[in-house]
């Protein structure tokens, strides 16, 4: 027995020694971009830290593509996994970094220490297959070492690829038929729901439908638009008479004798000048999935991300990376993106593909779809009438506490975000500039362009971090230089929603209550918090009213003992709506709520605000609604779905209408699930999945009821 006991014991010392010995040999992942604009400074991250004096006893130094020594200024972020090189004339270099450069290793498996990159004056096609075959060698040899967790990245070739602000109530309904809730006014956003006061077109399970409501009281089925079990609906656009149904389907893909499937996402163009007999006029696709898409000047603009395969890079020399893109107006309609239109986006490492699809609706039959291709990722999209911005995350190694080991595998985490602009310019779409930014960022209203400057309001960190998460707001200038920040605020929480008009901006964060920041962004180097507002329940949406109100769309919460000790327990509650008086920037207050339902109650505006229909004349403001309320401490009882609408002026929020049926059963009823409400004259149509019904506007007693697809 004391054998086994000494035997365990040595085995146990001997996986002491062997996971020390781990620890100790070098498991450095480097991510580093191939190209940067001359006014940009370059950067590189590494999995492992590097020592303090490593730049200066130059263990880390940039070289021209001879090897001499450049005197360059590189500076070690506070993290000590990156650096960023300050800006370099234009040309061709080589960052290098000695085996010793790095903390915390004694054995060392780097297979190269050199990082090629090169600086221009402005973004350049790949150009070639040979360039952008470069490309994806860099960055499968960069996966490799993140997989492997041996070696740095081998990149050691010569051969690399050298107004507008929401800033009123009008946006969403100013005219006598009802328009989708925008972010920016003259920016149409895509929608499950689309209407030109005389016919609804809306998206039903696979199928888009055509409803004649010229005659509220005799509406009708007009045209059904099937499409193949390969093609999924997902949103709509108007554009005088032209429907463009978006959506995504899958195709089959051959590589040697490997068939695989890939998405597209697709825009059928339909001539509805007679809506009752539609006409298809054009496809076209590109190979990826839809990030978002806008309408602006009668142009559409398409936002879609390509992961490109890289296992059939590293197994067949031939494979092919470049996507397709889709156009039946051609003889070839499926064509593989040009080298010419394919670019390195600053900063970018990524096996993934940004593709923007321009195309002037003028003439949709008619008129050259223009599809530019960016080797990089996008997440949030914001776009005005000018300019496009598209982020994307920018990830780190995870911090380790003081003493402990590096970690042998790069355990990633966003800590940072790159946000991309494009000048606008009919369907030519051009870069401009990139900027970073500490965090990660909500969503599109993050973000926001005025007076020439961007605005951007980030969280960095987690709320369940042992460091505390923290927001930021950022204001940049028309090249992305940032250019002022009020940093730091409400510490342990993050972001909900937020809100720019104008020279105000206005943030919601929350953990345990909501606090409402007001900050002053007039003056774009000096931004300044003037007042905050701490009161139970967060709101997800914020919808400007006038200048002095903001409305507020959210949940309701209270805080529970918690029986262990410690924090109290956040329980959400029903949805709430709040009115901010915001006339006083330095005192801003809650002037009037309504909670509707209880816990479990919800609306599609909590995560769409396209789901709220805005009527600016009767200051009315409905939303699809499904209700719960809660019936013991545990339980929650369905109390009905519909849609329910408000009169909401500076003086408070009152009740309009109650559109909430009961249909007796247990939970919510799939065909009688409203999607959007909207209105044409003096009448409402609530549009659900299965059927439509009109109300008239003023009492909102029911007038008539359609099933869609009946004849």
């Amino acid at each position: 027995m004391k054998k086994k006991r000494v035997w365990f014991g040595a085995a146990i010392f001997m996986i002491g020694i062997a996971l020390a010995f781990g620890a100790m040999i070098d498991r450095v992942s480097v991510h580093a971009s191939s190209v940067v604009l001359a006014e940009q400074g370059w950067r590189a991250s590494f999995s492992t830290g590097l020592h303090e004096g490593a730049i200066e006893k130059e263990q880390v130094y940039i070289a021209d593509r001879e090897g001499n020594k450049v005197d360059a200024e590189i500076e070690l972020y506070p993290n000590g996994r990156t650096i960023e090189v300050e800006k370099l004339a234009i040309g061709e270099y080589v960052l290098h970094i000695q085996k010793d450069a790095f903390k915390g290793v004694r054995w060392k498996t780097l297979e190269s220490n050199r990082f090629p990159f090169s600086v221009q004056e402005e973004l350049t096609a790949v150009g070639s297959e040979k360039n952008l075959r470069t490309y994806f060698g860099q960055v499968a040899a960069f996966y490799e070492s993140e997989e492997s967790g041996y070696g740095a990245t081998d990149n050691a070739t010569d051969e690399a690829a050298s107004e507008s602000s929401s800033d009123g109530a009008s946006i969403g309904g100013g005219s006598d038929h009802s328009m989708t809730n925008q972010q920016v006014e003259g920016v149409d956003e895509a929608d499950l729901v689309k209407t030109d006061g005389n016919f609804i077109y809306s998206i039903s399970d696979e199928e888009v439908m055509i409803t004649d409501i010229s005659e509220p009281a005799k509406m009708k089925n007009a045209a059904e638009l099937s499409f193949d079990s390969e093609f999924y609906p997902s949103r709509l656009f108007l554009s005088g008479d032209t429907l463009i149904v978006l959506g995504s389907r899958y195709k089959m893909a051959i590589a040697k004798d490997d068939v695989f499937t890939t998405d597209v996402s697709s825009a059928f163009l339909y001539d509805i000048s007679d809506p009752a007999a539609p006409i298809l006029q054009r496809e076209i696709g590109t190979d990826g999935y839809m990030n978002s898409a806008r309408l602006t000047g009668n142009v559409l603009y398409m936002v879609t991300n390509v992961y490109a395969e890289m296992w059939r890079f590293e197994e067949f020399e031939d494979a092919e990376l470049r996507p397709s893109n889709y156009d039946s107006n051609r003889e070839e309609q499926e064509e593989r993106l040009s080298y010419d239109r394919i670019t390195i986006l600053p900063g970018a490492l990524e096996s993934s593909y940004t593709l923007i699809t321009a195309l002037d609706l003028s003439d949709p039959d008619a008129n050259e779809v223009v599809t530019e291709g960016f080797l990089g990722s996008s997440e949030q999209l914001y776009m005005n009438k000018q300019n496009l911005y598209l982020t994307a995350p920018i990830y780190e190694s995870a911090e380790q506490g003081d003493g402990a080991a590096e970690m042998e595998m790069w355990m990633p985490q966003q800590v940072d975000t790159e946000i991309f602009k494009f000048g606008l310019n009919g369907a030519a779409v051009d870069f401009i500039a990139s900027g970073r930014v500490e965090g990660h960022l909500l969503n599109q209203f993050s973000m926001d362009e005025y007076g020439g400057y961007f605005r951007v309001v980030t969280t960095e960190g987690s709320v369940w971090d042992e460091k505390p998460s923290k927001n930021h707001l950022f204001v940049l200038d028309d090249l992305m230089a940032q250019v002022g920040s009020v940093e730091d605020l409400a510490p342990g929480e993050r972001i909900y929603s937020a809100r720019f008009m104008e020279g105000m901006a206005y943030m919601v964060t929350f953990r345990e209550t909501d606090p409402l920041f007001v900050i002053d962004v007039s003056k774009p180097t000096e931004p300044v918090v003037l007042g905050e507002l701490k009161i139970p329940g967060f709101s997800n949406y914020l919808h400007p009213l006038d200048k002095d109100h903001l409305i507020g769309f959210g949940f309701d919460t209270k805080l529970e003992p918690n029986k262990d000790g410690g924090a109290p327990r956040v329980l959400t509650g029903g949805m709430k709506i709040s009115l901010f008086d915001v006339s006083d920037f330095h005192n801003p207050r809650e002037k009037d709520i309504e909670i509707i339902g209880g816990r479990g109650t919800y609306s599609p505006l909590h995560d769409d605000h396209r789901a709220l229909l805005v009527h600016q004349e009767k200051n009315l403001f409905g939303f699809p609604v499904i209700l719960y309320e809660e019936a013991s401490s545990n339980y929650v009882d369905f109390g009905g779905q519909g849609a329910m609408l408000y009169s909401i002026t500076r003086d408070g929020i009152e009740l309009a209408a109650n559109l909430v049926e009961d249909s007796g059963g247990q939970y919510e009823d799939w065909e009688m699930t409203i999607q959007r409400l909207v209105y044409s004259g003096d009448y409402l149509y609530a549009v659900a999945n299965g059927e439509i019904s009109s109300y008239t506007l003023g009492d909102f007693e029911p007038v008539e009821r359609v099933r869609l697809g009946e004849r």
